[in-house]
């Protein structure tokens, strides 16, 4: 997680798209999505979050071969609490792994 987001930005995942995909529906709170090819939107209050995505080269580490997506988060007619609230549940929600 991180302290601030900004309203637009894009960042590296470690999954497939469909992996991305079956997760929304639980990361986003159970909000109204409007599914397009190779992105969402998501109702967030008054406004809207845009997420697209689009696959990368799988990175390789040896014989270990993992899946990578470029993902771009947009949050329009949000405020800014409202906006944070939803992208640490986010963050929270994809998170894998230990620790």
């Amino acid at each position: 997680m991180q302290a601030h987001y900004p309203f637009a930005f894009e960042r590296e995942m470690g999954c497939t798209a469909e992996d991305l995909r079956a997760w929304l529906p639980g990361a986003c709170g159970q909000r109204t999505l409007h599914w397009r090819e190779g992105g969402v939107e998501v109702a967030l209050g008054k406004g809207t979050v845009s997420i697209d995505w689009q696959p990368l080269a799988p990175r390789r580490i040896a014989l270990v071969t993992l899946p990578r997506l470029a993902v771009r988060f947009a949050a329009r007619d949000t405020d800014a609490l409202e906006w944070h609230a939803f992208m640490r549940r986010f963050d929270l929600y994809v998170q894998r792994g230990g620790g």
